[in-house]
């Protein structure tokens, strides 16, 4: 029977602070009989530190960690390991996030909606030189290309007008929770869920009132007449 070689495994390290998302994927990367996990940080600090160690092959970063922005590890670890395959694991699927993530150097953007047992198959797909990024991502970076290059229309009125969102229940309650300014963990604890789940929920009501930030989502959500003025 054949058995893999050390140096032939793909070396990955992971910035995460999610503890249940962390602990789903070392386990997942752990049974992967092709792959290693040689470092784990929770914070933006540690993982600029795991920068100074050899070059890893695979780097897995989230974007909102306690300390700062994952998207400055991505920009050091661009410079410091230039041939290491950089991917975004992230709750945060607007249009600043992901831009700014690719252009600091990630060639890949993915959702934290998939489970954590499939990124077996994308760190493989980038390591190989793919790109593996989520559908919601990836229509989004067309859209925004195909904007670019549209001519202006002749009279404003062709414009359509944006619909009023649709939130779900569970989003409108963590949209009166941010309202109020509550964080992601306080409302992770009053709503019983964790952390990740409040983000995914963040995430989405961003997305329906197509907004990049807590300010113009609470003003957008008054606007459509979603909260009490």
């Amino acid at each position: 029977m054949q058995t893999t070689t050390h140096s032939s495994l793909i070396r990955v390290v992971l910035v995460e602070d999610d503890v249940d998302f962390q602990q789903a994927l070392r386990e997942t990367i752990g049974n992967a009989p092709d792959m290693e996990l040689v470092s784990v940080a929770s914070t933006r600090a540690l993982g600029l530190k795991t920068l100074d160690d050899d070059p890893a092959d695979v780097l897995l970063v989230d974007l909102g960690l306690p300390d700062g922005s994952g998207i400055d590890v991505i920009r050091a670890a661009h410079a410091k390991w230039p041939s290491c395959g950089i991917m975004v694991s992230t709750a945060f699927g607007d249009e600043m996030h992901v831009m700014q993530s690719l252009e600091a150097g990630a060639a890949g953007y993915l959702l934290k909606d998939s489970a954590a047992k499939s990124m077996v198959a994308e760190i493989r797909s980038i390591h190989q030189g793919g790109s593996p990024i989520s559908p919601l991502i990836a229509r989004q970076i067309l859209v925004r290309f195909r904007e670019r290059d549209k001519p202006l229309p002749v009279a404003p009125q062709l414009i359509p007008e944006k619909s009023d969102a649709a939130l779900s229940a569970r989003e409108q309650e963590v949209l009166e929770f941010i309202t109020k300014g509550f964080t992601s963990d306080e409302i992770a604890e009053l709503m019983s869920v964790s952390r990740h789940t409040v983000l995914t929920f963040v995430r989405r009501i961003y997305r329906k009132l197509e907004v990049n930030s807590k300010a113009e989502a609470i003003y957008e959500a008054r606007h459509q007449g979603l909260l009490d003025v």
